[in-house]
């Protein structure tokens, strides 16, 4: 055996439907985080279910969120806010996802930052985020069942350009 073939034999073969799963998956992170900095606040609610459970931790630590929105049409205000910000840019990072047939669940780690501007005075906020999901596909289509938002820190610093 070569160096380095040892470790081959621990890959997981996936099969074809499988690779599909979770390239639609990561679609979905990303249009998530597209829709955010696009302020497309409907095509973002039409990433989740209409009986889907979103919630709000502003500190990971927390054990009771700080905000639950029980349905698609209850989302609207939440990402309508990104709206107070004059650029938003969301970029995530690795993710982890765990499929079982028509459903999975998964984790995505996310810098979320966002851009105020009053007058001369720029300021830039970045938040750490995990998100922690369930996703379901229904007729084909993958969706958010359920997801978490979990703050891990903000840092909030003043622009000079």
């Amino acid at each position: 055996m070569k160096k380095g073939e040892e470790k081959m034999e621990n890959v997981k073969k996936l099969s074809l439907e499988e690779v599909a799963d979770r390239v639609a998956i990561r679609d979905l992170i990303d249009a998530y985080a597209y829709c955010a900095d696009t302020r497309d606040a409907e095509g973002q609610m039409a990433l989740f279910t209409e009986d889907t459970l979103f919630r709000v931790f502003m500190n990971e630590r927390q054990t009771e969120p700080s905000q639950i929105v029980y349905s698609r049409k209850e989302l609207a205000p939440i990402f309508d806010s990104l709206t107070t910000y004059v650029s938003t840019m969301h970029f995530n990072g690795q993710s982890k996802i765990i499929l079982s047939g028509d459903t999975a669940i998964g984790a995505t780690y996310c810098f979320a930052h966002h851009l105020t501007i009053d007058g001369d005075d720029k300021k830039l906020m970045v938040a750490a985020i995990r998100y922690n999901d369930d996703f379901i596909k229904i007729n084909n289509t993958w969706f958010f069942k359920k997801r978490d938002l979990k703050v891990a820190w903000i840092e909030t610093k003043p622009l000079n350009s």
